[in-house]
């Protein structure tokens, strides 16, 4: 008992003596450490301590032993005369929320007099801008860190992240890499010098196409354009001078029925055009065999069996379209993964089966047109045409061969314009190697345009 009562006269006494300290001693006995006794002693009392201040603030330490209500920054300020002087120039809250915890008024701040350049930095690193994040350096205080740039795909629109912030899948990162901006987006367009190029030579050739086609007609009773069956060279001209029009539908911005019609146009013109050389050299064929005498052929000459072969051909090509229409047609497409920083539209092919199935079929129409005139290449002079058509489809096949090596290695807008020029490109050799040959001798060898030089044999 004892015990106890000196005890608790001596912690009396000492909170005694820490309440008539004045602010300039209690200041003196904070720098000097001094009295480290009696701030243990008096630790007991203020942990229990819970009061309202002038704001009507209830002010206790917490379980963690912290102020519920947080801390004012105070800077001390030596006044000329010597008085010290006390200046609230922030606060420290832990509870508040984000942003709002540590607020600090740099400009209120009064440093010594020793610091004439610059405040002092409480931190070994410079803070990172925007478009940078923090990486903490290994074995080093937290303060410290790098600044690295913002990856690819990314931003960070405030000092100091830690971590940047991944832009929206149709948006990427400014040069700065501080904000999001919309993708450039990308097609083929008729503005740009390749479009414009490629929409000149689609119209240069189908003028051309149809210049052919009315020499032609206006010939139509001459004997070369008699002995070429006027009716399918007509087939043959008018579905090429579509195949030239129909790449003009690559260019430009992909809408839905656009993609629709790309294919599927390309798809029947093609198969009309192969169709009518195929029934070209076969009509060549029969009409050779069947000037031989007894010849069975004799009764199936004529315009039936071309047409025959042409309608079914195409007929055919038709409902493989229909199916690909029904079942999964082509459809625009942004493509954001094919150009970085870029959104790619293009058309999809939808059921790349029935694409397939398509590409396929003309593929077969070309191989049988170029097996069928290469076996009768060496016909007597008045079927010679049988030679032309074999080059030709030489010239037709070896384009698209070339083609998808060269579509698989290309990107973006350039496979529409590789898929274009390999149009043009074998719809023009289909046309110059048929029909070039019969126009000069039309406009510039009159004399050969007889029927004595048609039927002429070697």
């Amino acid at each position: 008992m004892l015990d106890n009562g000196v005890k608790g006269r001596d912690d009396t006494s000492q909170t005694n003596k820490i309440q008539t300290l004045d602010p300039n001693q209690l200041m003196v006995l904070l720098r000097t450490g001094a009295s480290s006794e009696t701030w243990r002693k008096l630790h007991h009392y203020l942990k229990n301590v819970h009061f309202k201040n002038n704001l009507d603030e209830e002010i206790y330490f917490n379980e963690n032993r912290d102020l519920n209500t947080g801390y004012n920054i105070i800077n001390l300020v030596y006044l000329p005369n010597g008085v010290l002087h006390r200046e609230i120039v922030g606060s420290y809250n832990p509870y508040a929320s984000q942003g709002q915890n540590f607020i600090i008024n740099e400009k209120a701040i009064v440093w010594e007099s020793t610091f004439t350049q610059t405040p002092p930095q409480a931190k070994c690193s410079e803070s990172c801008p925007p478009g940078f994040r923090k990486l903490t350096r290994e074995s080093e205080p937290i303060c410290c860190f790098d600044c690295i740039p913002c990856p690819q795909g990314e931003i960070s629109n405030q000092s100091d992240m830690d971590n940047c912030v991944k832009c929206r899948e149709d948006h990427w990162p400014n040069h700065k890499r501080d904000t999001c901006i919309p993708k450039l987006i990308i097609f083929l367009s008729y503005e740009e010098a390749l479009g414009m190029a490629l929409t000149i030579s689609s119209i240069f050739f189908s003028l051309i196409n149809a210049i052919i086609l009315g020499i032609f007609i206006h010939y139509r009773d001459t004997p070369i354009v008699r002995a070429n069956n006027r009716g399918i060279s007509y087939s043959l001209l008018i579905s090429l001078m579509i195949c030239f029009l129909c790449s003009l539908m690559f260019i430009g911005r992909p809408e839905p029925m656009t993609c629709i019609l790309r294919h599927t146009t390309f798809g029947m013109t093609f198969s009309i055009s192969l169709s009518s050389i195929l029934a070209k050299t076969i009509t060549v064929v029969m009409a050779f065999h069947a000037t031989k005498p007894g010849s069975k052929l004799r009764k199936w000459m004529g315009s039936r069996i071309s047409y025959t072969i042409i309608l079914s051909c195409s007929l055919f090509q038709f409902i493989l379209c229909l199916i690909w229409l029904f079942s999964a047609p082509p459809f625009p497409y942004h493509n954001m993964q094919s150009e970085i920083g870029a959104i790619l539209i293009e058309c999809n092919e939808g059921s790349m089966i029935a694409f397939y199935c398509v590409l396929g079929f003309l593929g077969f129409l070309a191989s049988i047109s170029f097996i069928t005139a290469f076996l009768s290449r060496n016909l007597p002079d008045s079927f010679n045409e049988a030679k032309y058509i074999t080059f030709s489809m030489l010239v037709f096949c070896s384009v698209w061969i070339t083609f998808i090596p060269t579509y698989l290695s290309t990107r973006g807008k350039y496979m529409v314009a590789v898929e274009i020029f390999a149009i043009q490109a074998s719809s023009a050799g289909l046309l110059g190697c048929i029909f070039m040959s019969k126009c000069r001798i039309i406009l510039i060898r009159p004399d050969m345009n007889s029927r004595k030089s048609v039927t002429k044999n070697n």
